[in-house]
């Protein structure tokens, strides 16, 4: 990449190839059913770094310069897209803030950070008053998608050139929190190698075209939906961007912009089969992420046509490990794949130590994509070692290299001694005819440490010969199957699984329901 880190990427791509179209903002993608999007949402390479070099130059006059921290309460769309590049083109640090969490969660964050601007689209406007007037420093509040109002940055900027900054791998462009599913959220601050990097090996494993259109239904506040905005930008392809996944409205959008390559979490791939929506014969692959997804999953997809790609990631990679490519999901059951280019995975035990193929312990990465560390250098101290960071998460490798991941090391439930594995217990509860899905995490327990609790989801009754099963039943059915310390003690009933907003199972809220509050 001749220039390179000289110049933002966005500034290079558009001298390669200015005319080739670069954004579709599609809102909800509800025009993609009725009238169609709009020409005002379709920008080219040129376009589009014509509307950030404005952006840019008006976030500098409010006193934006390299290393601010800029937070940004914003939805997937084009005003989300031109503050990432903006902000890169002025170095400063951009802090996506997840529009979900409730005003304590977002003052904690913001103030971990250090935030001194937080940007808002106009209909947040008030949230984001309520939550500067809750910092403990004084923090700048402007709107970033209205018509030039005070306080607007969105408006026509002055004329003043933008300051050269000086350029490196090592620039610190992101700081994302982590979803915090087992314990505190973690802020990862990931810097420009990271990204340029994880998008890199992302191309040899999955290919680019130069006509691929990757649509980004996922909220850009987490990686997931980050990363399609930066790879397309890198690779000269176009992103299309849609503000709310929707089972309807998002197979609809795909098929209008025969989209390529499309980013989804397991559930949402499942609402999509379960429903009448057809994704386009375009697509090259559906990237699947986010949290483990169930082989049935991927058989049912691959009998629908649909290329999955099961992928294995963390925020503090800059998205993706190991991603299996759609014939090796089908013909290696349950793997992710084998890492990506320049990605190094071990696995370890509790000593440190790599084990054989085949046997299972904690997932170790290493790589130009891996975080420099955590913004807290305790965290950092604890998650670093000799092969790089542990992941906490547990899986095993094949003679062929590629990766299964089993569960989080946090997760393992001891019980008595014993230690007892989720999975397990989960998978064989999912056996039993009326159980549509389950949640195992361990609980409380004054006499044994630990005791094993399930929330379990009855399935819909669709089959008339299936009787709802209660805790007694399903107690019975597994003690058939698992040893006696691996039972589930407490069993409750549940419509859905709570989940993070990524879709990951939200194990906080699986124990809360169960009785055992944090």
């Amino acid at each position: 990449m001749t220039g390179w880190p000289d110049a933002d990427l966005l500034a290079m791509r558009a001298v390669t190839s200015p005319d080739a179209l670069a954004v579709i903002d599609a809102g909800d993608g509800s025009g993609a059913i009725d009238e169609g999007t709009s020409d005002a949402g379709r920008l080219t390479y040129a376009d589009l770094d014509a509307l950030v070099d404005d952006l840019a130059r008006r976030l500098s006059t409010l006193g934006i310069e390299p290393d601010s921290r800029v937070a940004a309460l914003l939805d997937t769309g084009l005003p989300f897209v031109a503050v990432v590049h903006a902000l890169d083109r002025l170095g400063a640090v951009l802090v996506p803030l997840n529009v979900r969490l409730t005003q304590r969660e977002l003052v904690e964050q913001c103030e971990h950070v250090g935030v001194e601007t937080l940007l808002h689209p106009g209909d947040r406007a008030e949230q984001a008053a309520d939550l500067s007037a809750e910092l403990d420093r004084e923090v700048a509040i402007f709107e970033v998608d209205g018509e030039g109002e005070a306080d607007t940055v969105w408006s026509t900027a002055p004329a003043d050139a933008l300051p050269a900054i000086g350029r490196s791998q090592s620039d610190r462009r992101l700081v994302l929190f982590t979803s915090g599913t087992t314990g505190e959220p973690k802020a990862v601050p990931l810097t420009t190698g990271n990204l340029v990097a994880s998008a890199v090996g992302s191309a040899f494993r999955l290919g680019v075209v130069p006509d691929d259109r990757w649509l980004c239904c996922l909220p850009m506040y987490h990686m997931g939906g980050l990363a399609p905005v930066l790879r397309s930008t890198l690779y000269g392809t176009c992103v299309v961007l849609q503000s709310t996944f929707d089972a309807e409205r998002t197979p609809a959008l795909a098929r209008e912009h025969e989209v390529t390559a499309l980013s989804l979490v397991p559930t949402m791939l499942a609402r999509i089969l379960d429903g009448d929506a057809d994704l386009p014969d375009s697509l090259r692959f559906v990237l699947l992420g986010g949290g483990p997804a169930d082989p049935a999953l991927i058989e049912r997809a691959d009998s629908a046509g649909v290329p999955v790609c099961p992928t294995y990631g963390m925020t503090e990679t800059a998205s993706q490990i190991a991603t299996a490519r759609p014939a090796e999901a089908i013909a290696h059951e349950g793997t992710v794949g084998r890492p990506l280019l320049g990605t190094e995975v071990s696995i370890v035990d509790e000593q440190g130590t790599t084990v054989e193929a085949g046997d299972v312990g904690e997932v170790v990465v290493s790589g130009p994509t891996v975080t420099p560390g955590y913004l807290d250098d305790a965290v950092t101290e604890r998650s670093v070692g000799p092969r790089g960071l542990h992941t906490g998460d547990l899986g095993y490798r094949d003679d062929g290299n590629r990766l299964w991941i089993t569960g989080r090391r946090a997760d393992r439930i001891v019980t008595g001694g014993e230690n007892v594995d989720p999975v397990e217990v989960r998978e064989t509860l999912c056996s039993h005819p009326a159980v549509a899905d389950a949640a195992v995490v361990g609980l409380d327990d004054e006499e044994w440490g630990e005791r094993v609790g399930a929330l379990v989801v009855v399935s819909d009754g669709e089959t008339p010969e299936l009787e709802r099963p209660d805790s007694e039943a399903l107690r019975a059915y597994c003690r058939d199957r698992l040893a006696g310390y691996k039972l589930p003690r407490t069993i409750e009933f549940a419509d859905t699984l709570p989940r993070t907003p990524s879709g990951t199972i939200d194990r906080t809220a699986v124990r809360v329901r169960l009785g055992n509050p944090e």
